[in-house]
């Protein structure tokens, strides 16, 4: 599991980037399982999600964080990336930010997938 903690701060909220490979569903929900079993991340306010498997089917989640998934997805179906994960972690923190959100899910997909395409050691979190 790749993970970047703290890819954008802003009006209290916190965001992380957390990657790795996934085969199937089955993948999918184990990766989501270690992730959230750490006490942090499974407290956080949003895991959203998604994923793109080897034979291309795609799969997401928003937890919450409406219309972010879609954000992730797309831009893993732009990077050409199949057989991966992303999960987008926020920890709210009090204001709304609107539209901003997305920017910062979009920051954090790009932190992820740079670190992914220079080969980043995978640790745990």
């Amino acid at each position: 599991m790749l993970q970047i903690m703290d890819t954008v701060r802003d009006r209290g909220s916190r965001y992380a980037a957390s990657g790795g490979a996934v085969a199937d569903a089955a993948a999918i929900k184990a990766f989501l399982a270690t992730l959230k079993s750490h006490k942090k991340f499974a407290k956080a306010t949003h895991n959203t999600w998604a994923a793109i498997l080897p034979d291309g089917t795609s799969l997401k989640d928003d937890d919450g964080e409406s219309g972010a998934a879609a954000v992730i997805l797309k831009m893993l179906e732009r990077d050409g990336t199949r057989g991966r994960i992303i999960v987008v972690t926020r920890w709210y923190g009090g204001v709304n930010l609107g539209g901003d959100r997305f920017a910062h899910v979009v920051t954090s997909v790009r932190a992820l997938l740079a670190d992914m395409q220079k080969g980043a050691p995978e640790g745990t979190p």
